[in-house]
């Protein structure tokens, strides 16, 4: 972090007494965000950030989400951060996001199937499932966000997370009316299971 700070031209002072209090009150756990891995090389490009990656293709990941984010898909790699972490750190962990942003709209219908969210969350509790028979300690988890809000990766009602649809779009229109996604029914009954029901 050091070195970040001076690259950035920062020097955040913390004095002795802030020092003390940081060593004498250690954290109970450890929380941490996961959406998708990244596969970086000296031969292409690599950036990596909320909005996007820009990277080497991992020829073994079997999924990417649509267009136009195209992250990709690694719910096995949800497992290994969760060994890792918790293999270095001796310490409780909670996911605290995990989920996919897809550009969704109302079909004719008015309903939205987003087969592919489900898909994408229940890959991932599976693999926190492995972990924890693993012998890995994990809190919780929590999927971002249950509601569609505004993308803090990309600034845009566009990219929608939640189970509940806002009738809101990039350019401001929307009467803010919300609806279910064909995926809120399937969570809430993984919640009520406590993960066991994720068919």
């Amino acid at each position: 972090m050091k070195r970040l700070w001076r690259e950035e031209g920062v020097c955040p002072k913390l004095d002795e007494e802030e020092l003390k209090l940081i060593k004498n009150y250690t954290v109970d756990f450890f929380s941490f965000s996961y959406y998708r891995s990244g596969t970086f090389s000296k031969d292409v490009e690599n950036a990596y950030d909320t909005g996007g990656i820009k990277g080497k293709d991992n020829p073994y990941l079997k999924a990417v989400s649509p267009e136009p984010w195209k992250w990709p898909v690694d719910p096995e790699g949800i497992r290994y951060v969760l060994n890792v972490l918790y293999d270095r750190y001796h310490l409780p962990l909670f996911i605290v996001e995990n989920g996919i942003g897809l550009d969704e709209v109302p079909d004719a219908n008015g309903e939205i199937d987003d087969e592919f969210r489900k898909t994408y969350v229940r890959d991932h509790l599976e693999q926190v499932r492995e972990a924890l028979l693993d012998g890995v300690e994990i809190m919780g988890y929590l999927y971002w966000g249950p509601i569609d809000v505004v993308s803090a990766g990309t600034g845009e009602m566009r990219k929608r997370y939640g189970f509940v649809f806002v009738n809101r779009y990039n350019d401001g229109s929307g009467t803010l009316e919300r609806k279910k996604k064909n995926s809120y029914d399937w969570f809430k009954k993984v919640i009520e299971s406590n993960g066991e029901d994720l068919e």
